[in-house]
């Protein structure tokens, strides 16, 4: 490192720019404060972190965690693992207690979602570190999470129209695979034309690495040509549903599109997920198989995208007592 020619006073990697202190490590800018005093408090408590401590544990365990997940999967754990490096930034692994876990589930109370996730990397992190000795308990144990109120949030028809008729032509063809297949918004985007079968489009879903295909229909072949349609323009082809570039539409501009519709539609407790509740639902009214639509090995995970709430026509059984005739 070359000497300062200048503010010589301060601590290494620590400068001065438009009137505030900043610490500069691996090009990256963090301010310390605006003032010399604060600045350095702030530096000194900064310095002090322990390189072996939980954040570093996070960082070593993330990738494992995140192996095998799906593309949002990984930035919601990635997101919360930043999360838990700035509430135990001062920790070591050794150091967390039971108590300390329940206090960060308190702070993030109003987030149960994200306090609940949080929960799940902390969990999964003791986890990797207890296989390889690197700790000698998970303090994550017995620590509870949030009770979470089931989604019951069912799309009808007239509002699927009204959400339809706000989006552009590509999004009609992808709202429309998503709940003819009653696959995840993930899944849909991948399909290739290379799955594309004789029997129906081919799925491997992203989250469970649950295979099937979903039978060809009328409507299913329908919606399938009508994206090839709006694919003409492009040479390379790789996927159903690709951009202008032919590349693989972004989740999360899919989902910014759907919900910016259904806001106009007046329709703001809906997402693009919902669709999959909505196809799982449908089936099972017309007599299919929501468990194998949706890929679910265990009937309790398909009751949960089940959102028919209303009153069911049922059937008392025949009698089985044999009664004396006169």
């Amino acid at each position: 490192m070359r000497p300062r020619k200048k503010d010589r006073h301060l601590p290494p990697c620590v400068y001065l720019k438009h009137g505030a202190y900043y610490l500069v490590k691996e090009g990256k800018w963090q301010r310390l404060g605006s003032d010399l005093h604060s600045a350095l408090i702030e530096y000194a408590s900064i310095m002090a972190l322990p390189e072996d401590g939980l954040s570093a544990l996070i960082d070593k365990a993330l990738p494992a965690i995140l192996e095998g997940k799906s593309e949002s999967t990984k930035k919601q754990y990635i997101y919360c693992s930043k999360l838990l490096k700035e509430v135990f930034s001062e920790f070591r692994p050794e150091q967390v207690r039971h108590g300390d876990i329940v206090q960060m589930m308190d702070a993030f109370s109003d987030r149960k979602t994200i306090a609940n996730r949080m929960l799940t990397v902390l969990r999964l992190t003791y986890m990797w570190a207890l296989d390889r000795g690197l700790v000698q308990v998970d303090p994550t144990v017995s620590v509870k999470r949030f009770a979470q109120k089931p989604r019951d949030r069912l799309i009808t028809p007239d509002e699927y129209v009204a959400i339809y008729s706000r989006c552009a032509p590509w999004l009609q063809i992808i709202m429309d695979l998503c709940y003819l297949t009653g696959q995840r918004i993930g899944d849909v985007l991948k399909i290739e034309y290379s799955h594309l079968t004789d029997e129906g489009i081919f799925i491997e879903q992203q989250k469970t690495g649950k295979k099937l295909i979903v039978a060809w229909t009328p409507e299913l072949l329908a919606v399938v040509e009508r994206a090839k349609d709006a694919n003409y323009k492009i040479k390379s082809l790789r996927y159903l549903l690709s951009g202008r570039a032919g590349t693989m539409r972004k989740h999360s501009n899919v989902w910014r599109y759907f919900k910016e519709a259904a806001r106009k539609a007046g329709l703001d407790d809906v997402t693009l997920h919902d669709l999959r509740a909505m196809a799982g639902t449908e089936a099972e009214r017309q007599g299919a198989d929501p468990t194998a639509l949706l890929g679910h090995t265990d009937r309790r995970t398909t009751q949960i995208y089940l959102r028919d709430k209303s009153a069911k026509v049922v059937s008392g059984p025949a009698s089985v007592v044999k009664k004396k005739a006169g």
